[in-house]
């Protein structure tokens, strides 16, 4: 018998295509097999009455809502963040699966209560197989966790959505996720490490990696091209500035910072791996590293000129209720 009980959490996952139905049945047959049984899962419609109406008819044992706030992945987050009223709440990307210990394991991480969330490790899922010259370094292209992290559960800056799990009160507290910042269409903004950082700040709390708690996400073929991937840096470099303009400016940039001084290493070990025999591919990963940091750093500029030249946009945290 367990000396403390575990608390009570909920699942929330976000979906918004009908082309993604298989990977959305998928992942809520994981979350209905977790050996820690969550209070609710709630699947949330980002504006598809369609997709709403085929998810409400055929997903037994599912809460499903529409998204209350404007498209976007963050107003759909929220939506079912603010439906739930467990002490936890726990996001899942709709393309991903993990085994039945995923949630027990990352509950762990509550055992200290400074801790406002945890996050988990994440396996990239590739369609096609890993492309050659992809950098392990560069893995968070496609969702994925990335050479550098930690290797056993350790304090972070901030964790990925596509596996989350969250306190609810410093939650709701900063306003959940912030909408009109975040994924949609081609427009790439970080607003997981957002909301981690402004949760931090309310109360002074941490969030932990567990990386012995795993998913695996899906990586379409469409997004292991090279093309691709110079458009994800690029465009996760514009995401981190406009971040960063959000915040604290330069100082909610220091793990990228810390980030880019690691790479210099990522090519000096691939080009000596290549020179002692161990394949083209090595040289590829080194050129990879090179045009990652190059597409990223020409986002971050376009950003800092837009920005400039821009009015500030409307973009807020929503207000529980």
């Amino acid at each position: 018998m367990e000396s403390t009980p575990r608390p009570a959490v909920s699942i929330v996952i976000p979906c918004h295509t009908e082309r993604r139905w298989a990977s959305i049945v998928r992942t809520v047959a994981a979350a209905k097999s977790q050996t820690v049984a969550p209070a609710e899962i709630v699947l949330v419609v980002d504006h598809n009455p369609a997709l709403f109406r085929r998810a409400r008819r055929d997903l037994a044992g599912v809460t499903v809502l529409e998204n209350l706030y404007a498209q976007g992945v963050s107003g759909n987050r929220n939506t079912g963040a603010f439906h739930t009223s467990t002490s936890l709440i726990a996001f899942l990307d709709d393309d991903v699966t993990m085994g039945p210990e995923w949630l027990a394991t990352m509950l762990t991480a509550f055992a200290d209560p400074r801790v406002v969330g945890a996050g988990n490790a994440i396996d990239p899922e590739w369609e096609r197989g890993a492309p050659r010259w992809m950098p392990e370094e560069f893995l968070w292209a496609v969702g994925g966790s990335y050479r550098g992290m930690p290797t056993t559960m350790a304090p972070v800056r901030n964790v990925w959505s596509a596996g989350m799990v969250v306190r609810r009160k410093p939650f709701l507290a900063v306003g959940g996720f912030r909408t009109g910042f975040g994924k949609l269409g081609k427009q790439n903004r970080p607003e997981d490490t957002e909301l981690c950082l402004r949760m931090s700040a309310h109360d002074g709390g941490h969030w932990m990696y567990v990386p012995e708690a795993r998913l695996r996400h899906d990586v379409p073929a469409a997004s292991s091209t090279f093309p691709w991937f110079v458009r994800r840096c690029y465009a996760e470099g514009r995401g981190k500035v406009a971040m960063a303009g959000l915040l604290d400016g330069s100082k909610s940039l220091g793990s990228e910072q810390s980030y880019l001084k690691s790479l210099p290493r990522a090519v000096a070990r691939n080009l000596g791996l290549a020179a002692r025999g161990r394949g083209v591919d090595h040289v590829l990963k080194a050129g990879g590293v090179l045009v990652g940091v190059a597409a990223a750093g020409w986002g971050g500029a376009v950003e800092t000129v837009a920005a400039r030249r821009a009015p500030r946009p409307v973009i807020s945290a929503e207000v529980a209720r």
